[in-house]
């Protein structure tokens, strides 16, 4: 099916506010009158890319008109530097497009290159559905309306598109925001009873950050999206507003594989570090663990975006993530890193994420990012790139914590760590020789 039926057949009425922002509301009838508008700007399309550099409501809008007239939807974020931009543009005719294909992401480019991925519209039906339906089984009242579903991402990303997608889906009002503003995000909440939602990392840290916001209520669940969130930053963002920080896990190419239930959140509050269990109809697995489980991280969706490279595909058709992770005795996964990011110090394998967990606990520091350079003696040792002030003896406090191997060989201070538009570390942009 298009996903363009989403937005036809919700359950609303043409005079029932379909999409909220900050400044007012459209009904669905003023939505859908404003596809057919922009529709024509993308006549004579059919089965061809249509970049469009747009966010919030006007990215809804013209993703929708892209559906409306059979165009495969690129979008574009125009906060991007030019340059990304011109990547984006240029990259556009190597992709190659199935009939079915509805729009194009591309990955977040942290260790190299964004490259396309393609996703059809009965692929992402599907992708929604493994994580609605569960969802709709334990819905007490099905004549209760769904409560909106807020995006406070940008609507060029996989998460911005994927959630509004899922809150039609569902059968809900969108509630979008043009842009991340700590102030309007904690008004919009207010306003519309937000009582679950989305955030990234660096979303949870400005919230932190920010002495003027005193309540987020009546929020009570965040589920982290689009980077690592430290448990560090978790905690801090639970303990100021008294939220319940719960992980996920997915990729652009195979969706959202593992997540929370309301259940598991209450049942196994001992486990909010890990990024949860596998959605239903998803299997998972660890490749050549090492002695406390650690491997990198299998995933074998019912469906995955089309053109996945086969080269991450095993012979029992399971997708390599590039992730490390370790999976406890009550099937929770919990991650380790990036297997790129991986330190072989001499043979003894040193994982950064533990080492910036340490560093981020210290009073005054922000946070810190560690990558392996090059030793002629070692192959590989551990840097710390670190933002913040104190004035903590940083080797001191690593030797307390961490084997002799894993403390770094030196501290880089920096005003911020580089990121991708999705909250990543670029860690390829810290890695120097010493």
């Amino acid at each position: 099916m298009s996903l363009l039926r989403l937005l036809v057949e919700h359950p609303f009425s043409s005079e029932d506010p379909l999409v909220h922002t900050l400044d007012g509301s459209l009904t669905k009838g003023e939505v859908l009158a404003r596809v057919e508008a922009r529709a024509e700007e993308f006549h004579g399309l059919d089965g061809q890319l249509a970049p469009v550099a747009a966010d919030g409501v006007e990215a809804l809008i013209a993703m929708f008109a892209c559906f409306r007239a059979g165009a495969v939807y690129v979008p574009i974020n125009p906060r991007q530097p030019q340059a990304a931009i011109d990547d984006v543009t240029r990259a556009m005719p190597e992709v190659a497009v199935l009939s079915d294909a509805a729009f194009v992401l591309w990955t977040s480019g942290t260790t190299g290159r964004p490259k396309p991925v393609v996703h059809t519209h009965d692929g992402y039906i599907e992708i929604i559905d493994r994580v609605l339906e569960p969802l709709r089984a334990k819905q007490g009242d099905p004549a209760r309306p769904p409560s909106p579903n807020l995006i406070p991402v940008s609507m060029a990303l996989n998460a911005g598109i994927y959630n509004a997608l899922f809150g039609l889906r569902a059968g809900a009002p969108l509630v979008m925001m043009d842009g991340f503003d700590p102030s309007s995000f904690a008004t919009l909440v207010a306003r519309h009873r937000i009582r679950s939602t989305v955030l990234p990392p660096a979303a949870m840290a400005m919230l932190s950050d920010d002495a003027s916001i005193e309540s987020l209520a009546p929020l009570r669940y965040v589920r982290s999206i689009t980077a690592p969130l430290s448990p560090f930053q978790a905690r801090r963002f639970a303990d100021r507003f008294g939220v319940t920080v719960l992980n996920g896990y997915g990729q652009a190419e195979v969706g959202e594989v593992i997540g929370w239930t309301a259940d598991d959140a209450r049942s196994h509050p001992d486990k909010l570090g890990a990024v949860g269990r596998p959605h239903p109809g998803v299997e998972i697995g660890i490749d050549d663990p090492d002695g406390d489980g650690v491997g990198e991280l299998l995933v074998k969706p019912p469906s995955t975006a089309a053109g996945l490279d086969p080269q991450r595909l095993t012979t029992g058709g399971f997708v390599r993530t590039g992730d490390l992770a370790r999976i406890d005795g009550d099937g929770f996964v919990w991650l380790e890193g990036r297997l790129s990011d991986l330190i072989n110090r001499g043979g003894n394998k040193v994982h950064p994420s533990e080492i910036e967990e340490v560093l981020v606990a210290v009073p005054g520091i922000r946070e810190a990012a560690v990558v392996g350079v090059s030793d002629s003696r070692v192959g590989e040792v551990p840097v710390a790139f670190v933002a913040g002030d104190t004035d903590s003896d940083l080797e001191a406090v690593c030797r307390r914590h961490l084997a002799a191997y894993k403390v770094p060989v030196r501290f880089e201070w920096v005003d911020r760590l580089p990121r991708s538009e999705t909250g990543k570390v670029l860690r390829r942009e810290l890695a120097v020789p010493p």
